[in-house]
């Protein structure tokens, strides 16, 4: 049955579906970035308010600012911006279909209808997730001024190429007007998340309008969060699930039996009652979102690489590999937990257990592709924090220099099996050939100052990293793995 608003009375039996009157609903929250996860996630937290009567005025418009966004907004569209949700778990499967989105900004070049539509009144949350990635950061940790993007962005701040530049033309117009500001909401892996919104915002502002940057900082709230659920890649096979269950979704999305959404709040504008969904409201973010990003995100990295090199298809299939469990328990011991602290009700070694726990779920069919997509944010950003804390406290570092020298052995684009890994990297070309000098010479990865700054300067690194790429190379990656096991 083709998935619509006209059809949700028609579902099949026990398929859950909204028990709200969706003509009702009115928006609050433009969110930027309409994802799977999104969609599995902050949707699915709006949904379960509504399920219980609240929230009716705090409704999803969705949005988008590249052009590839206008295919997602075609078929969320053609079924009225519903969305199925399929559980996967060992014990069983289960679907429902959510409502909480109730239409799709149209996307074009200058952005002026996202523009217009942060500028309405109503809106007072405009939330995004742009991967972790997407904020203009440096290898430092410092706005990216100079990024083309950006600078076009300040040069043309009514027809922005970026959402952030969408945003402060909004806020400029709201500031006019005396509508008043906005709530700016990260819900992306970013340690400190909404701190590095905030960066990017006003820093964008400053670029063109100094006055405009101030009032941001002043009255502009960036709550910090973290965010966790594992969500797969749609496909055909998910689509074809979808169908299995009765019900023709465009989009449909799996995800695991698991969420936590912890938030900091601060919301200038107001917010929906999230705690009543099963929301976590604290004044300490921080302590959720290391623990998260160190051992599940970080852990994603120990997995992802070593298993495109040695042609392991999914997350589920590293955990039943006995070399790569093994390596991934040892690192996230020894390397990774020593450097996370507990939160209320969880210390990070049963955190650790849980973790291992959710990625052997054979029913999540994550890709090690997609886990390893994007490796110059996500070593960046996961990885290497923790790293530095290491030799900061001159612990163990083995285990992270051989993630790294993993990456830099994938990166060559080869896996031992002969066959290719295609781009999967904004930066791939540079890092392939990055990856292929350091074959011969391992200093010339880690000569990636963006990367990896002042890391390269560390000798116990340098040379550890050396020695583990040059053995992947030598000996192969499971004779390597099992060295270090050894160790």
């Amino acid at each position: 049955m083709k998935l619509s608003n006209a059809t949700l009375g028609s579902l099949p039996e026990g398929i859950k579906r909204p028990t709200y009157d969706r003509t009702a609903l009115t928006p609050g929250i433009v969110h930027i970035g309409l994802g799977n996860f999104h969609r599995a996630h902050q949707a699915w937290y709006l949904h379960q308010l509504m399920q219980l009567g609240h929230a009716q005025d705090w409704a999803i418009l969705g949005a988008g600012v590249r052009p590839y966004d206008a295919a997602m907004r075609d078929r969320l569209k053609a079924q009225d911006c519903l969305t199925t949700l399929i559980e996967l778990d060992p014990k069983g499967q289960s679907a429902e279909v959510t409502g909480s989105m109730i239409d799709y900004i149209e996307i074009v070049e200058g952005n002026r209808p996202l523009i217009d539509a942060m500028t309405r009144e109503e809106i007072c949350i405009v939330a995004l997730t742009v991967t972790e990635g997407g904020y203009y950061v440096t290898a430092n940790g410092d706005f990216d001024e100079a990024h083309a993007d950006i600078l076009h962005d300040a040069a043309n701040p009514d027809t922005p190429r970026t959402a952030f530049g969408a945003i402060v033309c909004a806020l400029k117009a709201r500031k006019d007007a005396g509508t008043g500001p906005f709530t700016l909401q990260s819900c992306d892996n970013l340690q400190g998340n909404g701190d590095i919104l905030r960066q990017t915002v006003v820093g964008l502002a400053r670029l063109s309008d100094r006055n405009l940057a101030a009032w941001i900082e002043e009255s502009c709230t960036f709550p910090n969060s973290m965010v966790d659920c594992i969500v797969p890649a749609t496909g055909a096979k998910e689509v074809a699930l979808a169908k299995e269950l009765g019900i023709d979704d465009a989009a449909p999305v799996t995800h695991e039996n698991f969420r936590q959404w912890v938030i900091e709040d601060s919301f200038c504008a107001g917010r929906p009652e999230w705690e009543l969904a099963g929301a976590t409201f604290t004044d300490d973010v921080h302590v959720y979102e290391a623990m998260k990003i160190r051992i599940l995100n970080a852990g994603h990295q120990v997995l992802a690489n070593a298993a495109e090199i040695l042609s392991l298809p999914t997350i589920a299939s590293c955990m039943q590999d006995e070399d790569v469990s093994a390596f991934f328990a040892k690192v996230e011991a020894e390397c990774i937990v020593p450097y996370v602290h507990p939160v209320p009700g969880m210390a990070p070694t049963e955190y650790a257990d849980l973790i291992a726990r959710r990625f052997a779920n054979p029913m999540i069919h994550d890709t090690t592709r997609r886990v390893a997509f994007d490796g110059s944010s996500r070593h960046t950003g996961f990885l290497l924090p923790i790293l530095r804390d290491a030799i900061a406290a001159r612990g163990s570092i083995e285990g992270l220099s051989l993630v790294e020298a993993l990456w830099a052995r994938m990166c060559s684009g080869q896996r031992e099996d002969g066959t290719v890994i295609e781009p999967n990297d904004p930066m791939w070309e540079a890092l392939t050939e990055a990856a292929m000098k350091a074959k011969e010479d391992p200093a010339h990865w880690l000569e990636q100052h963006q990367i990896y700054g002042d890391l390269a300067l560390h000798g116990s690194f340098s040379e550890s990293f050396a020695k583990w790429l040059n053995m992947l190379w030598r000996d192969g990656t499971r004779a390597t793995l099992n060295v270090y096991l050894a160790s």
